[in-house]
């Protein structure tokens, strides 16, 4: 009831807005059109705006013939202006049966400048930004903010007014976009506009269109969601059309209830997927609700092109925010109808908590990999950002690098250098590998002077290893004495990573890597005591299930009793590096059939203290070590929470590691091996039978996550997370 009332006062308000739009009589146009804007020079000028059904209106600037036309039957007009040349200041006129005069129009270049928190940040808020403000008289800079807002379906306008730059108003602009104006006024020595759309902490799929979604075909899932919020859609006229059957035949049965008093059942539920995408929790992080409140309203006003600075919201995505760029770059191509210059700031590097460092290189090479879409150039600030601060002050060298890049590529300035190095080629040579780069311009160089730093190489049977790296040329060679035959590499692949390098223009080279990284035996190479003992089962737990069948059994070629027993679990999601856990113990069974899954069929079913427990793992806050004291809980049971077995510091009130054995035999499954001193889970595989929805993980889940009192992973339901999730099983045998 509560989702339809509140669909209720939506629909009344909505009505509202369109009587009061409907009653006045008065010519109008959206708030981007106002005193003291900036024109987009050099290109056919669309203006628009509303007036009564079939009004003549006309618009006029300067001293040009006028422009006339008429409105639609929904009070809708349009013309195009001529284009003109940088200049003003001009006076727009804009008459029906009244008149609108905007005064101190300028002729210029025009930037859409959008994303997240850092274009949202402000003059104000940079470096040295007293002195900044107080020199901030460019009186032809001109900025206009769109405020926050979110919207179902697109806005035709916004609330908002050009100002004019000055000390009094410019601690208020976007500083990215202000500080690449005031470089290309120096430049151009002509008026520039700035369209400020931005929104901090959002994240990209709100800025882009329902059409961009669906021209990209590893985002349907997204166009999905929104197609079912669509109320032109099919999905959303079948869905509601059956919610609305289900409604109907409820109050019928609720009727006849009432007549023979009788008790009501509930009333359904309204559907989520066909709630209005701005109506539901956190608005601004939906898809397209941005595009609809705070981009459509600026279509088609003339514009240059666009910068975006946003990913922060979206990092740890990989390469699938290469894919969200072509949708959101491609859709507002769309909306402005040509192939808008689209530049944009790669993220700096930040601490991001306590997530694997080498995330980041894969998000820092998906920003890269768009540049692969024409008239699209990035800004690279590895060298100016600031690892404890998501919010880098030196926005002046940001928006000096953005005007670079327009200054080269739109602007005909081709004998400057807009870009630091990048990639070029990758050849090995004996036990060394050789990197080439393009855009060295006057040649590569240490920021520092110090030797270049953040790159590794690896080798077949070694583990990433920090390289030596030596300028010779246009290349740098890499080498190191614990790598003799490199086969790949990488550089500032890691968070933190402020490398050194650059070219003699100052401007830096941005994460890559290249080559064949060799699958590792992370087993073999990272616990030692590992070449003691034989594998006895090896089992991809995508293919778990009631039965298990594992991808290797040797049980039978397991010759003579055994004294130890071994778990390794390696897990991995897309486009995040792997993590493993060993944990060994003294045999706490000599029967091989019960040392695998505790599947229903291998009779498995202990709940006991082990001995000896080494532990080792690359995922932090294990704790790892030998001669730990652990226990393991192995079951085909359903369990509770009660710490029946009286384990040392576990809880009766959390499913932890002490859990108490409850029927039905045949029930949820346990396979965990837990340190109870340190209360702390080792690794669990919970409910195998689940499949996909099976339980897994290393070290402690988080109660808060799962929404359950769980310390053992039980009921995270988490396996479809990892495209890697392999267990070994190994045992030693007595000598």
């Amino acid at each position: 009831m509560k989702n339809i009332l509140s669909l209720t006062r939506i629909a009344l308000l909505t009505a509202a807005f369109v009587v009061v739009a409907s009653a006045s009589a008065d010519v109008t146009m959206p708030h981007v059109f106002g005193s003291h804007m900036v024109l987009q020079r050099d290109q056919p000028l669309p203006v628009w705006g509303w007036a009564d059904a079939n009004e003549k209106v006309s618009v006029q600037i300067g001293d040009q013939p006028a422009v006339t036309t008429t409105a639609d039957k929904n009070g809708e007009w349009r013309v195009t202006l001529p284009k003109m040349a940088a200049g003003g200041p001009l006076t727009m006129r804009i008459a029906g049966k009244n008149a609108v005069t905007l005064d101190d129009v300028l002729v210029g270049e025009v930037w859409l400048c959008s994303g997240q928190s850092n274009m949202e940040m402000v003059v104000a808020s940079c470096n040295n930004a007293q002195e900044e403000i107080a020199a901030a008289n460019y009186p032809k800079i001109r900025h206009i903010k769109v405020p926050k807002l979110t919207a179902s379906v697109p806005a035709k306008d916004f609330p908002g007014e050009w100002q004019v730059c000055s000390p009094e108003t410019a601690g208020g602009f976007t500083a990215c976009g202000y500080f690449m104006a005031r470089e290309l006024q120096k430049k151009l020595n002509v008026p520039i506009g700035l369209v400020h759309s931005s929104w901090g902490g959002t994240r990209i799929e709100p800025w882009t269109t329902p059409a961009g979604f669906a021209q990209v075909s590893a985002l349907e899932d997204i166009q999905k969601k929104i197609a079912k919020a669509d109320p032109h859609s099919a999905e959303f006229k079948d869905g509601l059309g059956k919610y609305l059957t289900n409604l109907e035949s409820w109050m019928q049965t609720a009727r006849q209830s009432i007549a023979q008093e009788k008790l009501v059942a509930p009333m359904p539920e309204f559907p989520q997927d066909f709630v209005p995408l701005a109506a539901r929790p956190s608005p601004q992080g939906q898809p397209t609700t941005l595009y609809n409140a705070m981009i459509h309203p600026l279509v088609p006003f003339g514009i240059r092109g666009a910068i975006w600075y946003q990913g922060e919201s979206n990092h740890v995505e990989g390469k699938l925010y290469t894919e969200k760029m072509k949708a959101l770059i491609a859709s507002w191509r769309k909306l402005w109808n040509c192939e808008l210059p689209f530049y944009y700031v790669q993220i700096a590097p930040y601490i991001y908590g306590a997530e694997n460092p080498t995330v980041m290189g894969e998000f820092w090479e998906a920003q890269s990999a768009a540049l692969e879409i024409p008239n699209t150039g990035m800004v690279v600030i590895n060298d100016i950002g600031d690892y404890k601060n998501i919010h880098p002050k030196n926005k002046q060298e940001v928006g000096r690098r953005l005007a670079l890049l327009a200054l080269k590529n739109l602007y005909g300035q081709r004998d400057l250098v807009c870009s630091g190095p990048t990639f070029k080629t990758m050849a090995i040579e004996g036990g060394k590998i050789r990197i080439r780069f393009d855009n060295i311009g006057g040649g590569l160089a240490s920021r520092d002077g110090k030797p270049l730093n953040w790159f590794e190489i690896i080798g077949k049977g070694t583990d990433w290893t920090k390289a030596d790296a030596a300028i010779e040329g246009d290349s740098v060679i890499l080498s190191s004495d614990k790598v003799s035959q490199p086969v790949a590499m990488r550089f500032a692949w890691d968070k933190s990573a402020e490398p050194n390098l650059m070219n003699k223009e100052g401007l830096p080279a941005s994460a890559f890597r290249s080559g064949k990284e060799p699958q590792m035996d992370i087993l073999s190479l990272k616990v030692p005591e590992s070449k003691d003992y034989e594998l006895l089962y090896a089992l991809d737990l995508a293919k778990a299930a009631r039965q298990i069948t594992y991808d290797v059994d040797r049980r039978a070629q397991i010759a003579g009793p055994i004294d130890r027993v071994a778990y390794f679990l390696e897990l991995r999601k897309q486009g995040e590096p792997t993590q493993w856990v060993y944990v060994s113990m003294d045999a706490f069974t000599t029967d091989l059939s019960k040392l695998g899954v505790p599947s229903l069929a291998s009779k498995a079913k202990f709940q006991t203290k082990v001995a000896h427990m080494n532990v080792l793992s690359n995922k932090p806050g294990i704790v790892t070590g030998a001669d730990l004291a652990g226990n393991i809980e192995f079951w085909p049971h359903n369990y509770g929470p009660q710490n029946s077995a009286g384990i040392p510091n576990a809880s009766d009130a959390l499913w932890d590691f002490g859990d108490q054995i409850v029927d039905p035999e045949d029930g949820y499954g346990s396979m965990q091996v837990h340190n109870y001193v340190a209360k702390q889970t080792v690794f669990a595989f919970n409910n195998w039978k689940g499949g996909p929805g099976a339980d897994l993980g290393i070290g402690n889940s988080d109660p808060k996550a799962s929404g359950s009192r769980t310390l053992d992973w039980t009921f995270n339901g988490n396996a479809s997370q990892y495209v890697v999730k392999q267990l070994k099983v190994l045992v030693r045998v007595k000598k």
